[in-house]
């Protein structure tokens, strides 16, 4: 019987078989360095635009500058005092995660960087006493001078 199933097994087509040997491609080392290069200068680049914002800082294009900060300094660990210029008014205001506080308002002046220097002790001294008017308000008791 086997010998009379011989014809139909010759008529039936065949397939190819992919032999062991010929397996998919593999990677080589120059393949792994071409990708980590590439990952590389695409992290690169995503870090060099982070800086650019950071340095230059965002603009919208079109919209007005009405509000400009010009100057911020941190407090405590989440809180800032941020002098904010609207018009020709500064204001001074406290800046907490839940909330913001208008701690004072001032007519515009020049940016003291453009001015010609003052005393050291004059320029952190009413900068403490908005820190200390910000711990106040978040507190709600004052704390003793130094």
């Amino acid at each position: 019987m086997a010998l009379a199933s011989l014809p139909a097994l010759a008529a039936l087509p065949t397939v190819p078989s992919q032999s062991a040997t010929e397996a998919a491609p593999a990677v080589g080392a120059g393949g792994l360095l071409q990708a980590g290069l590439g990952m590389a200068v695409v992290l690169g680049l995503i870090f060099l635009c982070a800086w650019l914002a950071r340095r230059f800082g965002l603009q919208r294009f079109g919209g007005g500058h009405v509000v400009k900060v010009v100057s911020s300094s941190s407090v405590g660990q989440r809180e800032r005092v941020v002098v904010v210029e609207v018009g020709a008014t500064w204001l001074v205001l406290g800046v907490t995660p839940s909330q913001i506080n208008t701690l004072h308002t001032l007519p515009a002046q020049a940016v003291p960087g453009s001015a010609p220097a003052a005393p050291a002790a004059a320029v952190f001294k009413p900068l403490d006493l908005f820190a200390q008017k910000l711990r106040e308000s978040l507190t709600g008791k004052p704390r003793p001078a130094p």
